[in-house]
């Protein structure tokens, strides 16, 4: 009896860590926005930057809506993230985003929603990132601003001189949202223990191409008026860093 009880025993511990070695081990990931205009850092109210014309501007207000994170495998396993995330450059807290319970495993791409979808702009006052508190919320029925940028130019028409760039819209064919994919050259590999992957966000691509914008002849976009041709700009704003 003792001999069968000790296999048994043993049978349950042999089960167990061959048990332990197929459960799939989870990873933390830790994805930080780094903002820049072009290869400088962005600093607000302090730095001046010169578009594709050589136009002279400064920025004093930089945010932007990312959602539906998702990281691939090459045999197409995916991981998503359904959480709403707003990068502002003036909360140094915001441009850190922790997803947790990653599947281990090597991803090849990661990819992205710049916006919010239609569903969400339709569902009246919500919290977190998409408090309208947040000043990314027009009117109850228009919906969400997806990026904000604000500043100043020597070249602008606009009283005092302004820049406001308010891009938004779900519907067609003024639909800005966007998404971003890009691929991780090396693989990305996570275990169990935490890893942290670098973006690089180009403000300056909102006014590069497709479209160069000149500053004296487009200062201000806050509707639907010229906003596809900033969206078709800022989907090239992301890029990996080494």
């Amino acid at each position: 009896m003792l001999k069968k009880a000790t296999q048994s025993i043993i049978g349950v511990i042999i089960l167990a860590l061959a048990m332990s070695f197929v459960m799939p081990a989870y990873s933390t990931l830790t994805i930080h926005f780094n903002n820049y205009v072009g290869n400088t850092s962005l600093k607000l109210d302090s730095t001046t930057y010169h578009n594709e014309l050589g136009q002279a501007y400064t920025i004093s207000k930089f945010k932007y809506y990312i959602s539906s994170i998702c990281l691939q495998k090459q045999n197409g396993e995916k991981y998503t993230s359904n959480t709403y995330f707003l990068i502002n450059e003036e909360d140094v807290d915001s441009k850190q985003i922790v997803l947790t319970d990653i599947p281990a495993g090597e991803y090849s791409t990661l990819s992205f929603t710049i916006g919010v979808d239609s569903l969400h702009n339709c569902s009246g006052a919500q919290t977190g990132a998409l408090d309208p508190i947040n000043g990314m919320f027009w009117l109850w029925n228009t919906g969400y601003v997806f990026v904000k940028m604000e500043g100043k130019s020597p070249a602008s028409t606009s009283p005092g001189n302004l820049l406001e760039f308010h891009i938004g819209g779900y519907k067609e064919p003024y639909n800005c949202i966007r998404t971003v994919k890009l691929n991780l050259q090396n693989g990305l590999i996570l275990s169990d223990k935490p890893i942290q992957l670098n973006i690089k966000a180009d403000l300056s691509e909102l006014f590069k191409a497709p479209t160069v914008v000149d500053f004296s002849k487009l200062s201000s976009v806050t509707d639907f008026h010229h906003s596809i041709d900033i969206a078709n700009n800022y989907k090239d704003m992301f890029s990996i860093m080494p």
